[in-house]
């Protein structure tokens, strides 16, 4: 059982009671176009042109910051933006059929990511906090991800291209991605924070706790998007539906549109410390939504206490705890 005493986040009938948040101003252009104008550092590689990757910095297993009784961090909601508790669905228009079916794409045995009726809703939303979420690539393919500082992003460590002497390979996010189009720029990694570096394509039950890297981007993107708190797992919400989910799937979207649910119950591990565990669940998940947040409301403000990390047949699984949250503390003091 946790440690940790925490108020509980806010229930789905709570958080359905929230009114829409109107914008009190208006972002400048300006402000966008010189993120979206800026291009990624760039390295050769015998001969060929590609965008710079990343250092890393470690935290040792039994290393914890100074700042470790510190259980959240902070968010920040721009008043240029709009506070929506649930985003604008895509327009009819432009709703397209599955990507790929389920069914006929993998064996019953191994399709059990979807449990029930598929309860993902595709949205387009340029709202706090949706606009928060993005997509993430790397050489490896594509996850999700989210805002968590002025220029730091949270997402799932197997989406990382570890690579030898402390480095990895490239890493791109574009915040609230929608076919194509890039509202606020795209951003890149220039390091690398993480716990444990997690591989793939298969997690081992040990990685499935540390699952999470924070990276930090090559511009402070989160000024213009906003950005979410982090807050450390306590097993007292074991069976909550409390949850949201957002990422960006393969089956439904092609990874192209953003989709998410909201009432998910996460049961934190009983066998594995507070600061580093994994959660069961049974929201609905396709490789694509790796690395995607999930989050509560506290007073209405949000705050993440996972990502998406794995599954197998019968459970899905993401990561979390308050090493989590002291990674978050490290790379934005380290890196404002």
């Amino acid at each position: 059982m946790s440690k940790i005493e925490n108020n509980n986040p806010m229930t789905v009938e709570e958080v359905l009671r929230l009114r829409t948040v109107k914008a009190k101003s208006t972002e400048k252009p300006s402000a966008i176009e010189k993120l979206s104008s800026q291009a990624p550092a760039m390295e050769t590689i015998n001969g060929r042109s590609f965008p710079k990757g990343m250092k890393t910095i470690g935290m040792p297993m039994d290393e914890k910051t100074a700042e470790i009784r510190s259980l959240e961090t902070d968010h920040f909601y721009p008043t240029h933006a709009d506070f929506e508790y649930n985003p604008k669905l895509e327009p009819k228009r432009d709703r397209k059929p599955k990507f790929i079916d389920r069914d006929s794409f993998l064996t019953p045995e191994n399709a059990r990511t979807i449990f029930g009726a598929d309860q993902r809703k595709v949205y387009n939303s340029t709202a706090y906090p949706w606009r928060c979420v993005g997509r993430v690539e790397s050489s490896l393919g594509s996850g999700s991800g989210v805002m968590i500082g002025p220029r730091h992003l949270l997402t799932c460590s197997h989406i990382v291209d570890w690579q030898p002497n402390n480095t990895t390979g490239w890493l791109k996010f574009t915040p609230m991605y929608y076919n194509g189009s890039a509202p606020y720029g795209t951003a890149w990694g220039t390091l690398t924070y993480y716990k444990y570096k997690v591989a793939g394509p298969s997690i081992d039950s040990t990685e499935i706790q540390y699952d999470y890297v924070v990276i930090v981007l090559d511009r402070p993107i989160g000024n213009s998007t906003g950005w979410l708190g982090s807050k450390s797992y306590s097993d007292s919400w074991d069976g909550g539906a409390y949850w949201t989910h957002a990422g960006y799937p393969g089956d439904l979207t092609g990874t192209q549109r953003p989709t998410y649910q909201t009432g998910i119950a996460l049961d934190g591990d009983f066998w594995s410390a507070d600061d580093n565990e994994s959660m069961s669940h049974k929201a609905d998940i396709w490789p694509g939504q790796s690395g995607g947040p999930f989050w509560g409301y506290w007073d209405g403000s949000p705050y993440a206490v996972a990502t998406q990390s794995a599954h197998n047949p019968s459970d899905n699984f993401a990561s979390g705890g308050s090493d989590l949250v002291n990674l978050v503390i490290r790379a934005r003091n380290e890196h404002p």
